[in-house]
């Protein structure tokens, strides 16, 4: 089985200058429908917008489609109709018949309880997206890179732990290493800081804009929260309804 959003980086070369190497240039271009029932009345997701902001923030009340666009992004949903391009590559085109895999789309989903695998350690969790779909890394499989990963993090010294050993911003943690060990041409965050307290937000926050600024990864990250909208928010996408009604732009 294979973990459909830490994406194996297939047969592209690995090396120590995997973690400091900048994910660039960055284009997307996203026109989506999608109709869905309800036992009352149907929910449609239409969206579109163009986008080259490496950080971009989508916002919107609970149920506006938010969470959905980003799993049709990530493969997980298949639109009924439109087109999906990532810096020219054809993710998503229903006229042409092409539906790209979450694993072939190179692109990484941290989700909002972040997914961990509970009988892998911390290490074994990170490793799992270097190695190319094997289910349970050995303890020790691409050491180097996991804990190169661990260290940005600063959860080297957690490295041999498991999930339910953690807290909440630890297991964030993790999972972001994971996200990003798989050098992914896209992060998508869905509400990754909701679950946190205040404090811990703020400083979560913060890693997350700081280590973006130095590894330069595109991300679209999905909230609430206007101090995440003031952080990431270099393009804002104003969801209501299962659209994007409005875009602004610092």
């Amino acid at each position: 089985m294979k973990d459909a959003l830490s994406d194996p980086a297939g047969d592209r070369q690995r090396d120590d200058s995997a973690i400091s190497e900048p994910i660039t240039p960055f284009q997307l271009e996203v026109s989506i429908r999608r109709q869905l029932p309800d036992r009352r009345h149907g929910f449609t997701l239409d969206v579109e917008f163009s986008a080259s902001a490496s950080r971009i923030v989508i916002q919107g009340p609970s149920g506006a489609g938010k969470s959905m666009t980003l799993r049709a992004l990530a493969g997980l949903v298949t639109p009924d109709n439109g087109r999906v391009l990532l810096n020219q590559d054809v993710l998503f085109d229903s006229a042409a018949g092409i539906a790209k895999t979450p694993r072939e789309r190179h692109v990484s989903y941290l989700f909002q309880d972040y997914a961990l695998f509970p009988h892998l350690t911390v290490r074994q969790n990170v490793a799992f997206s270097l190695g190319r779909g094997l289910f349970n890394p050995a303890r020790n499989a691409w050491r180097e890179e996991t804990d190169q990963w661990l260290e940005k993090m600063h959860m080297q010294a957690y490295a041999d732990r498991y999930p339910n050993q953690l807290s909440g911003g630890q297991k964030q943690r993790v999972a972001l290493a994971r996200a990003l060990a798989s050098r992914p041409r896209l992060l998508l965050l869905d509400e990754p800081f909701a679950a946190l307290d205040t404090d811990l937000r703020q400083h979560l926050r913060h890693e997350i804009s700081q280590l973006q600024t130095q590894l330069q990864f595109p991300l679209i990250l999905v909230t609430h929260d206007p101090a995440d909208v003031a952080v990431f928010g270099d393009l804002v996408l104003h969801a209501q309804n299962g659209s994007i009604r409005k875009q602004e732009s610092k």
